[in-house]
């Protein structure tokens, strides 16, 4: 006998004298085609040893826990994949129990020991489809894998000396809250029902990530945004943004209230799993009037036949659908597709890293475009991103040098534009540049060519109402919110602030309030919405509330700066600013207070 310290895994199939009893030879059927086609190749990929299995159950050991993890993780995702549709009686379900532990190993491989019965009682506690680990398996992954877990506290385990603290992970259900994610909207409270267009509308979900990897997701949410992407070139159909059909990423909700709550007729979801040089992708369109599935495909290719995949899933979607697509519409389609995988992976991370909207993921996103950039010199997508990035780096002053960043910033968006002028994501990049540059009668022709390219964009149409409210058109900035709410119904919480804003500049002060508090409640680390508040409830002439509210904002960030603000919003009538000052002079609030002396 040998002892060791193990990953072990636990795994039984619930319900299982239920299921037998019913009809015993179709359950062993479907346990055995589930081995062979799904758990052992998914353990074998994770470098796990299947120690024994008991009739319904299984015991692995794994090298580590991420690969233990993982593992489970890839399983039970299939196992709510394949479940679509079966009947609750009928569904094949695993609880999985997972121990870092002492075990001993016997001269046959066997394993015994208090490892070994830990994981087991793990099991016992699961919930059908979930995942619990015990402290010592969690503090091994929490840093590794992006986990949304349940603290379940100390449980009594039987047979167990001391109660034990259990963390369970839940497969296919809405995650605990996160305070870490506090913007994020709730897509448990559905919102209400959004009215349908009278034109075909659709919303494409976050493709489930099936490599059983983590971090592989930003694959499988790459390809869903490129698809919506793609489907929101089309003038003839509405088309929901990322921002708003990822909300539902997780989630548990049927698809015909996903379809209410954002007011679309068709869902398209799917999934994607990559494993070395190989990817399948498997999609359906369903149609929330009636769920009927309007079709299913899936594709087995080769990783460099990603981009052949993404325009025959668009084609079909537009086929199906009976969209009399324009010649415009079909020239769109066929531009601005990746031809190097390797520099569409390194662009996909990139933007996964952008989309955090810190000082750290900003620089990431910058040096993996680069390296995109530096395989596919002609990247466009890459380019613009890279642009993205420094006038980031310019309104938040994360560099050393913010007006070499703008600059820099509008030297590569233009060239992103010359290197793919069909490319709605280069005009974006040019349309926000020129905006923070204060040439916002060319930033608003730049946002008009992206939408003519991209007519679904919410994205091009929030940094139009944000040009709009620059250029002292605060009453067209707000029909443009609207427009852009109609494509995004979980529309980022800026876009309370753009609102904000607008009112503010019509001297329309509660209005103004209402929306921050609205911001506020998803985001309440925002000193530009607390410093907007402070002017607000001074033109109202509430001064206490207004020095409250200014004492919010640098306790939040005790470096801002009236006077930078002053510098660098670009508001082309200087009173629109003066307007801001004034509502906290109005407090009682001094030049020192206000850092302008």
């Amino acid at each position: 006998m040998t002892r060791k310290l193990a990953a072990i895994l636990v795994a039984d199939v619930v319900g299982y004298s239920r299921l037998a009893g019913a009809d015993e030879d179709r359950i062993l059927a479907r346990l055995r085609t589930l081995r062979s086609d799904l758990v052992d190749p998914t353990i074998a990929v994770h470098n796990g040893r299947v120690v024994k299995r008991t009739g319904d159950g299984s015991l692995i050991e794994f090298r580590s826990v991420v690969d233990a993890v993982r593992c489970a993780i890839e399983v039970q995702t299939a196992m709510v994949e394949r479940n679509i549709g079966v009947p609750p009686e009928h569904r094949i379900e695993f609880r999985v129990g997972i121990h870092l532990g002492d075990v001993v190993e016997e001269s046959d491989g066997d394993l015994m020991g208090d490892g070994v019965n830990i994981a087991a009682r793990l099991e016992g506690v699961a919930k059908p489809g979930a995942i619990c680990l015990s402290e010592d398996a969690y503090r091994q992954v929490r840093a590794r894998l992006d986990l949304a877990v349940t603290d379940l506290g100390q449980i009594p385990l039987k047979n167990i000396a001391e109660p034990m603290r259990v963390y369970s992970l839940q497969i296919g259900a809405v995650p605990p809250p996160n305070p870490a994610r506090q913007a994020q909207p709730d897509a448990t409270k559905m919102p209400p029902a959004a009215t349908v267009p009278d034109k075909p509308s659709i919303a494409v979900l976050a493709f489930n990530n099936m490599s059983g990897d983590a971090e592989q997701e930003y694959f499988s949410d790459g390809i869903s945004e490129d698809i919506i992407t793609d489907l929101s070139k089309l003038s003839e159909l509405h088309v929901i943004a990322r921002n708003s059909s990822f909300v539902y990423k997780n989630v548990t909700a049927s698809v015909p209230e996903m379809a209410k709550a954002l007011g679309v007729r068709y869902v398209l979801e799917g999934s994607v799993r990559k494993a070395g040089n190989r990817v399948r992708v498997t999609a359906q369109l369903i149609d929330a009037s009636n769920g009927g599935h309007i079709w299913a495909s899936r594709f087995d290719r080769d990783l460099t036949d990603i981009f052949a995949v993404q325009d025959e899933l668009t084609q079909e979607i537009v086929a199906a659908l009976k969209l009399n697509l324009t010649h415009s519409d079909q020239d769109r389609l066929a531009q601005g597709r990746a031809l190097n995988v390797d520099a569409y992976e390194l662009l996909l991370r990139g933007r996964e890293q952008a989309s955090a909207h810190t000082r750290t993921g900003n620089r990431a996103a910058r040096s993996l475009a680069a390296d995109a950039l530096a395989i596919d010199p002609q990247y466009a997508a890459a380019q613009a991103l890279i642009s993205f990035t420094h006038v980031l780096d310019y309104v938040n002053a994360w560099s050393t040098d913010p007006e070499g960043s703008l600059r820099i910033g509008m030297d590569l968006a233009q060239q992103a534009v010359e290197m793919a002028e069909e490319q709605p994501n280069g005009r974006f990049a040019l349309g926000m540049a020129c905006m923070w540059n204060r040439e916002l009668d060319r930033a608003r022709a730049e946002v008009q060519q992206g939408l003519a390219l991209q007519p679904n964009s919410a994205e091009l149409l929030l940094l139009m109402a944000h040009i709009q409210i620059f250029s002292g058109d605060p009453a067209g900035a707000l029909e443009t919110l609207d427009a852009s709410m109609r494509f995004d119904p979980h529309h980022p919480e800026i876009l309370f602030q753009f609102r904000a804003d607008a009112h503010f500049s019509l001297g329309e002060y509660e209005q103004a309030i209402s929306a921050i508090e609205q911001r506020l409640q998803q985001n309440s680390q925002s000193e530009t919405a607390y410093a907007l508040l402070a002017s607000c409830y001074g033109h109202l002439g509430r001064p206490e509330e207004s020095r409250k509210a200014w004492e919010k904002a640098l306790r939040i960030n005790p470096d801002f700066s009236v006077e930078r603000r002053r510098r660098v919003l670009p508001f082309r009538n200087p009173e629109d600013f003066n307007n801001r000052v004034e509502g906290l002079r109005k407090a009682g609030l001094t030049m020192t207070d206000l850092g302008l002396c």
